[in-house]
């Protein structure tokens, strides 16, 4: 696989952390400006936002948590070249659940679908990361 193909996937979630970011910055603004949030009763950082903007703080927050494994994952594969085809696609099909959590959350929030999303993309990076460890466990010794 070419390293564009590989990144790929990566950069679409960087591309989701980012316009999280932006979302929920825009979200807290207008939750101050709107006087629904006040400096300082969040100056110590509670959370004493309005429930968009914490579910907009929550959605960022999460592309920290089980998508870090994504990133050490892509760059082991990379390092170890053992990204492939069905690496790709499993990468892919992560990011794709990462957006449809993200969507979730950011709208209806209903719990039931929001854990579907997110059952399904943990699934899919443990299988990928089983992939991975079956292919470096079954490789010739070597360094």
């Amino acid at each position: 696989m070419t390293v564009q193909a590989i990144l790929a996937p990566v950069f679409a979630q960087v591309l989701l952390t980012f316009a999280l970011l932006f979302w929920m910055g825009r979200a807290r603004l207008g939750a101050v400006r709107g006087g629904e949030a006040r400096g300082r009763e969040l100056s110590m950082g509670q959370r004493n936002w309005p429930a968009p903007a914490q579910q907009a703080a929550n959605t960022f927050s999460n592309q920290f948590e089980i998508p870090v494994l994504f990133y050490v994952l892509v760059g082991f594969a990379m390092a170890t070249r053992k990204a492939d085809l069905l690496f790709v696609v499993l990468a892919w099909v992560f990011v794709a659940t990462r957006f449809l959590h993200a969507g979730v959350y950011l709208t209806t929030n209903h719990v039931p679908y929001r854990f579907r999303a997110y059952a399904a993309g943990t699934l899919v990076l443990l299988a990928m990361w089983i992939v991975f460890a079956v292919r470096i466990f079954s490789a010739p010794i070597g360094l």
